[in-house]
């Protein structure tokens, strides 16, 4: 079902939970279309709008904070695409394998080598565009809701430096560090002050994805000193011109951090990773209308039995789960060996536990949830 951007946001927002959202946040894994096409799946299974699953729309808000200009392809074959973006980098894309292209290099090792990209990231009148914006306000009123989008305080400087590098520039070079985030929440303020002269942003969303399964890789020390004040000043202006929610989306384990982020004004999280140790039940008993959820159910149980999957979904939607806060769907895309059978007994299992009504065709849609 397509919901509203005000029924959305009232049910994230711990306001009205009458009507359970359950969705497919990011869908299938690279590969596994062939998979259910041979098990004998339905063009609209396939495509996903045969299970019907609940979506909101979605439209960017015309303002730009990030890297400006897209990369460009520089070769391409049937199983590998490399391109070359603003900052330099080679990026690698295996397209049997992944839809995220991943850099080769670099260019940041010092405070020169960020100097001289600096400009890339600073304010300019070409990141605001007029009509986008006049776009999503239309679309807004017809119950679209409109996305504001910042780098991320630990994934830009991961884009610039690489993983090691930029972990321990918060030891070797912390001025390197709060020279990065103040340059782009600067941007994000000027864009953002322009924007929403125009329209509401309804969520402010932030890529990290700054964690594994042994946790995260920065911690609280880390985000207090030099992500919170970036995050705030943003959140300070959104949240004060009528911007609800602020989503933040990394895998892994956030446990150590969650804490941190909610004070930097993150009051939504996905997509809350089992494998990695994070338990949506377990963490909506310690931050209870705090912290909204998406996703959360092991995607990886839709591999193993259908008791399996029954306990898995009897236990995350409990009714301590239905109470706002939560939009049920599974940690990630949908993975490799995931027999097609045992997805629809998913689908129809978790409609029954969220009292929704069953499938019959007069609804069909999808949209991704992972924004």
């Amino acid at each position: 079902m397509r919901f509203h951007r005000d029924d959305f946001l009232d049910l994230i927002t711990f306001h009205d939970s009458r009507r359970q959202m359950f969705c497919e946040l990011f869908g299938l894994l690279v590969g596994l279309d062939k998979e259910w096409r041979d098990q004998g799946a339905t063009p609209q299974e396939l495509d996903l709008t045969g299970f019907e699953w609940d979506y909101v729309p979605y439209v960017e808000c015309g303002g730009q904070t990030g890297l400006l200009g897209a990369p460009v392809t520089i070769y391409e074959d049937t199983e590998t695409l490399l391109q070359r973006d603003a900052l330099g980098r080679t990026l690698k894309l295996c397209k049997t394998a992944a839809t995220v292209p991943l850099p080769l290099d670099f260019p940041v090792r010092s405070m020169d080598d960020w100097l001289r990209l600096k400009p890339l990231f600073e304010f300019c009148p070409q990141r605001i565009d007029p009509q986008t914006m006049e776009a999503a306000r239309r679309a807004q009123q017809e119950g679209v809701l409109v996305i504001g989008r910042i780098p991320g305080g630990w994934d830009i400087a991961r884009e610039l430096m690489g993983e090691e590098v930029a972990a321990m520039a918060y030891y070797e070079q912390p001025e390197l560090m709060h020279d990065i985030l103040h340059t782009v929440g600067a941007t994000a303020m000027r864009v953002f002050e322009r924007v929403t002269e125009t329209l509401t942003i309804d969520q402010l969303y932030v890529h990290e994805d700054l964690a594994g399964k042994s946790g995260p890789l920065v911690g609280p020390k880390q985000v207090r000193e030099f992500i919170k004040p970036y995050y705030r000043r943003v959140w300070d202006l959104l949240s004060s011109r009528g911007t609800r929610l602020f989503n933040l989306d990394s895998d892994g384990n956030l446990t150590a951090v969650i804490e941190p982020f909610l004070e930097c004004g993150v009051n939504a999280m996905h997509p809350m990773e089992p494998a990695a140790g994070m338990d949506i039940v377990a963490i909506r008993k310690q931050y209870g209308s705090r912290l909204a959820m998406l996703g959360g159910i092991d995607k990886h149980v839709l591999r193993r039995s259908k008791e399996e999957i029954r306990r898995e979904l009897e236990y995350k939607m409990q009714p301590l789960m239905q109470q706002g806060g939560m939009v049920f769907g599974l940690d990630h895309r949908i993975p490799n060996s995931t027999p097609l059978e045992n997805y629809r007994y998913y689908v129809t299992l978790g409609r029954e536990l969220l009292g929704l009504p069953p499938l019959n065709g007069r609804h069909p849609g999808w949209g991704r949830m992972g924004f």
